[in-house]
């Protein structure tokens, strides 16, 4: 299967600081324990994870690299790319900074930056915060946002879209589900269609592991198909969020819950998922990097 692997890291915690992989005790995290990835990964692990399948193209998302220098993630990321991956990469910058600006000037000197992704704390979003006065510059520069934030903030979010409608908006993680109860499902949906109804507002399906469940297609059937049903086919691509969804499954068994969910969707429509639209909506080239 060819695809488009919309949203996984690299890093070397042995070579460059990520307070999170490098610091101790380690910090409170979705998935549980994470020593397991506390440890260097790239292409080889990567590429070996993926061993069953034709990866043309990849994002890079920052990887809360060490705050106090966003551009040294993306020079370690054009030395990355020399062996083949990634495609293109969402940097680091911290919109609530006074050197927000200048960062994002910085950034944009790296051809391959294509977004920018800083996860929002509770009203940062919402109007006349120096958050928004970063977005803004941010839009400017570079008209791509990756967001991560959970469900309940996704109305702010639809609020940020709607007064920046020429930044294309990628939703991290599906919204982040996380509570599977019948409660839990029904909010997410609501907070969801309320984004949808934003036309530049786009979703990376990914992030959908169980602890002690794993990633399967009886588990996430309504949530991928819920987000299809919501955002359309055009607008939603899969990712692996590798190495981080490794603490839940393998490489193979979030990509084969997915084709699970899709196998009677049109051939057109599982490559648009799988592949084009990641390609399409972060502008990577045929044949980059």
């Amino acid at each position: 299967m060819e695809i488009v692997d919309a949203h996984h890291h690299f890093w070397d915690p042995a070579r460059n600081y990520h307070p999170w992989l490098r610091d101790e005790p380690p910090i409170p995290f979705r998935y549980g324990d994470y020593n397991a990835i506390r440890r260097r990964y790239l292409h080889e692990q990567y590429l070996a994870d993926a061993r069953d399948y034709t990866v043309t193209g990849s994002v890079y998302v920052e990887t809360e690299w060490d705050p106090r220098d966003p551009i040294g993630e993306m020079t370690y990321v054009a030395e990355l790319r020399r062996k083949g991956l990634p495609s293109v990469a969402v940097g680091q910058a911290w919109l609530d900074r006074a050197d927000a600006g200048k960062v994002l000037e910085r950034l944009t000197g790296f051809d391959f930056v294509r977004s920018v992704r800083h996860k929002p704390r509770p009203g940062d979003m919402q109007k006349a915060t120096r958050w928004r006065k970063g977005f803004a510059l941010l839009a400017k520069r570079l008209g791509r946002f990756d967001l991560q934030t959970p469900w309940e903030n996704l109305g702010d979010a639809a609020a940020l879209a709607r007064d920046f409608p020429n930044v294309t908006i990628f939703l991290n993680h599906t919204g982040l589900p996380a509570d599977r109860s019948p409660e839990g499902i029904a909010g997410w949906r609501r907070a969801m269609a309320v984004l949808a109804a934003e036309t530049n507002v786009v979703v990376k399906i990914s992030g959908l592991g169980i602890p002690g469940v794993g990633c399967t297609a009886e588990a996430n059937r309504q949530i991928v198909l819920t987000a299809i049903d919501l955002f359309g086919i055009e607008r939603c691509m899969f990712a692996s969020n590798f190495p981080v969804d490794s603490l839940c499954a393998s490489f193979d068994e979030i990509y084969r819950c997915f084709a699970a969910i899709v196998d009677d969707f049109a051939q057109d429509e599982r490559r648009a998922l799988f592949a084009d639209n990641a390609r399409r909506l972060y502008a990577i080239a045929d044949g980059a990097p």
